[in-house]
């Protein structure tokens, strides 16, 4: 295959999958052409050397906070910061996105999501979806049936089908890839995986780039777990590079960069300036960027020590550092600030708690709206006119806020690291529930699950990383809760196996040993109390799913 520009055939081997004959995916060969592969193929050769660099660059900026345990902005980048510039204009479906609805691509959640109002959905094969095969390649066939208009789903327990509204305006997807660190190990190339983050890119944006084209839309996509102007930088040149390869016009791509990692919050200019030719925004993404501070500095000792998970709302003062400085950011530079995730989700079964999780979401959406974001996140469809009453209250018929600079903000860089300003301390009802959350999550994560409804919250990756990482923390802290107990691993297991038997009580037998508990149970205490840190809990549960 012939890539434009250049006047020779590409020799190199395509793609191959891994993946035993008897585990293949319904019409996985629709996907895996032997075109899509070589374009794989040759995002692959091109950049995953680049990526590993990168990488290997994120450990040592690690080592570095682990001697200095202090952030700065960048000097060298100073100019960027300083001089005036500003991102493309946004095009016309990306216009307005008061309201976004999250979610996995399978395809009842495709349908819903579509359906649901949401001016945006952000289709993700991130941390909201677990990498089995069928998920990778079935939500790569989610979205091209749906961009076709001929998906439908029927739920096999219930019966109850799911179809998109005829001539309805359907929701802009906005596709999540993979963060950089995973690798798909069911293709590969000369043995080596390709990463996620390409085969999750390359597939969606090699079927459908034409096609969204030629419907007014285009190829869009949120950039999860970056940690640096480089990585924008990286995600730029694969972005030209795509077009070109596939004769698409230049700045046909939108990137939106999640700023979910506390080292980003201190590029957040240089970041919008390397993908200025495609960039659309950036989100604030708070439960990623909680579990980057602690990681990040795990080690530091107890000024870096947080409290229970709920006890950190967005008004902590080194939070509300952090949005408000998105907020300034993109908007000085003329790109959408899009809100983060509430986690309440409804209950129609319980009026009392469904309320009670409106009433936290209304609060959420009025603050942000109020703050200057552009839009906002939800997890549920019920979720959807709730978000969009607090954005209409302040936006009207406008279809953003761009207009307003922020210019009153002054983030200094030890803002941004406040965490002294906490009022709340650890506790033990805290730790209880991180081991609760993470041993639940992991079990569904490892069926195949990745957005989880636990205890009246939707949980995704994210949340369980946060869990696993504070219980770390505090063990290696020595933190003593409010019952007056210090947080040791014989604690921690006593907990996890107290919790272990109540499941298994509670579910029944024949039920619990159906489940994957035992592994999930292992696997947390595992990530939670090893002495080395793992970086990402879904590196080892990657090699437990089947």
């Amino acid at each position: 295959m012939s890539v434009p520009g250049t006047s020779a055939p590409d020799p190199a081997p395509r793609v191959v999958t891994a993946v035993p004959a008897d585990r293949h995916v319904p019409r996985q060969d629709e996907v895996l052409t032997e075109e899509a592969c070589a374009f794989l193929g040759a995002l692959h050769r091109r950049f995953t050397p680049r990526r590993d660099e990168l990488l290997a660059r994120r450990a040592e900026r690690r080592a570095e906070l682990a001697r200095t345990s202090t952030l700065g902005f960048l000097p060298e980048t100073a100019h960027v910061r300083e001089a005036e510039w500003r991102v493309a204009e946004a095009p016309s479906a990306l216009s307005d996105r008061r309201v976004e609805i999250t979610g996995p691509t399978d395809r009842r959640m495709t349908v819903n999501a579509l359906n649901s109002g949401a001016r945006v959905w952000l289709a993700d094969f991130e941390d909201a979806s677990a990498p089995t095969w069928a998920n990778v390649v079935g939500g790569q066939l989610s979205l091209i049936d749906a961009f076709r208009r001929e998906i439908d789903f029927t739920d096999p327990a219930s019966g109850k089908s799911y179809a998109l509204r005829p001539d309805a305006e359907l929701a802009t997807v906005v596709v999540r890839p993979r963060g950089w660190h995973l690798d798909e190990r069911h293709l590969l190339l000369d043995g080596v995986p390709v990463p996620g983050a390409l085969v999750d890119f390359g597939l969606y944006f090699f079927h459908n780039a034409r096609r969204l084209l030629e419907r007014g839309a285009g190829p869009y996509f949120y950039l999860p777990k970056t940690e640096s102007h480089r990585e924008a930088r990286l995600w730029n040149e694969v972005f030209v590079f795509a077009q070109e390869y596939l004769g698409v016009p230049r700045g046909s791509v939108r990137a939106t960069v999640l700023i979910e990692t506390i080292t980003a919050a201190y590029e957040m200019e240089e970041i919008l300036y390397e993908l200025r030719e495609h960039a659309s925004g950036l989100n604030a993404g708070r439960w990623d960027y909680l579990f980057s501070l602690i990681k990040n500095f795990r080690d530091s000792g107890p000024a870096f020590v947080l409290p229970d998970r709920n006890a950190v709302t967005m008004t902590a003062p080194f939070m509300r550092a952090y949005t408000e400085l998105l907020v300034r950011t993109c908007h000085r530079r003329g790109a959408h600030a899009i809100g983060g995730m509430a986690a309440f989700i409804p209950d129609r079964r319980n009026p009392e708690a469904n309320a009670r999780a409106l009433r936290k979401v209304r609060e959420d959406k009025d603050r942000e709206a109020r703050d200057g974001f552009d839009g906002s996140w939800v997890a549920h469809p019920d979720l959807v006119p709730v978000a969009r009453e607090s954005f209409d209250a302040v936006l009207g018929d406008r279809p953003h806020q761009k207009d307003r600079t922020r210019a009153d903000v002054r983030v200094t860089a030890a803002d941004l690291l406040d965490l002294g300003s906490l009022e709340a301390r650890p506790t033990r009802r805290g730790l209880v529930d991180a081991v609760r959350v993470g041993t639940r999550y992991i079990e569904a994560w490892l069926r195949g699950l990745g957005a989880v409804a636990i205890f009246g919250l939707m949980e995704d990756a994210a949340t369980a990383e946060i869990s696993r990482s504070q219980i770390w923390q505090w063990v290696r802290a020595g933190v003593v809760l409010d019952t007056g107990e210090r947080v040791t691993p014989e604690l921690v297991r006593g907990i996890a196996e107290e919790d272990l038997a109540a499941l298994r009580a509670e579910l029944g037998e024949e039920t619990f040993a159906a489940g994957r508990w035992g592994q999930a149970h292992e696997l947390l205490l595992r990530v939670a109390l090893d002495e080395e840190y793992t970086e990402f809990l879904t590196l080892p549960a990657y090699e437990l799913l089947d």
